[in-house]
């Protein structure tokens, strides 16, 4: 009888991804993906005559669709030139099915943090127009950190709790460069950027793709710009605390139950 080598659960139909990608290629990756839109934001601003703003469609479409699309399309000509489509799209490595509380939460806090009613007074092409460069954001930035950066630290033989740590931590991290034009109001925002970069992770493993984290954080980030750009020179939403609350829920929980997160390996088979 042939025997066949056992491996860790969930790695036996993973493929290999073709070309493997070094730490400091990963590093230049997200440094160009910074430059396009940080540069493109820039530049836009400077480029022809058009709203400045995001609070109309023609400003939503300059200054989000252009740098932010930019980036969108350069994170995905990576993962092709790489041929990575498998181990970026998808993940092989479940957690135990209660994780799936994680992306539910979110998505009805999201929801419950938008507002609707400052939306009614915009037109459907802005609406529209705002949630697909939210969109943007969230398949750009998932496919460039939970897919091609989760990737990389595997290919490098990390464990899944380095993984998630590393990868949680280089999200926040790139978030600082936010400082060139929101000053030191970025550091804050990078270390809650880094603990919503871990629950993205883990939405990825429960939901087994890299898709639903992505709309996840789309429309995470579409429920607080409609408190935000959105009511321009008006009293803050106060229901936007519920993206806070998001996060506090959330955080309690996976603290409570973190010995309770990896689905458990089964015992080999014997003869």
């Amino acid at each position: 009888m042939v025997r066949r080598r056992l491996l860790p659960f969930g790695m036996a139909d993973q493929p290999r991804a073709r070309k493997p990608l070094p730490y400091w290629g990963f590093g230049v990756v997200v440094i160009v993906y910074l430059a396009i839109i940080q540069g493109g934001g820039i530049l836009v601003e400077h480029v022809g005559d058009h709203d400045d703003t995001a609070t109309t469609t023609e400003g939503v479409i300059y200054n989000l669709w252009i740098p932010l699309g930019a980036a969108l399309v350069f994170t995905y000509a990576v993962v092709a030139v790489l041929g990575w489509w498998h181990p970026v799209l998808r993940d092989d490595r479940p957690v135990r099915r209660w994780v799936w509380v994680v992306p539910i939460t979110f998505a009805l806090c999201s929801l419950a943090a938008i507002d609707y009613a400052a939306l009614g007074d915009k037109t459907a092409g802005y609406v529209l127009a705002l949630f697909i460069a939210t969109q943007f954001v969230g398949w750009g930035e998932e496919g460039m950190f939970r897919g091609i950066g989760v990737t990389t630290l595997r290919a490098h033989g990390l464990t899944e709790g380095k993984v998630a740590f590393w990868s949680s931590v280089i999200f926040g991290a790139v978030h600082l460069s936010n400082s060139l034009t929101h000053g030191a109001q970025a550091i804050p925002q990078a270390l809650a950027v880094s603990c919503a970069g871990y629950f993205f992770y883990l939405t990825r493993r429960v939901a087994g793709t890299n898709a639903v984290n992505s709309i996840l954080h789309g429309l995470f980030d579409f429920s607080i710009l409609t408190g935000t750009v959105v009511l321009v020179d008006q009293n803050p939403y106060a229901g936007a605390a519920a993206a806070i609350l998001a996060y506090l829920i959330v955080a309690a929980l996976l603290l409570v139950r973190r010995h309770h997160i990896e689905a458990p390996t089964p015992a080999p088979a014997t003869d």
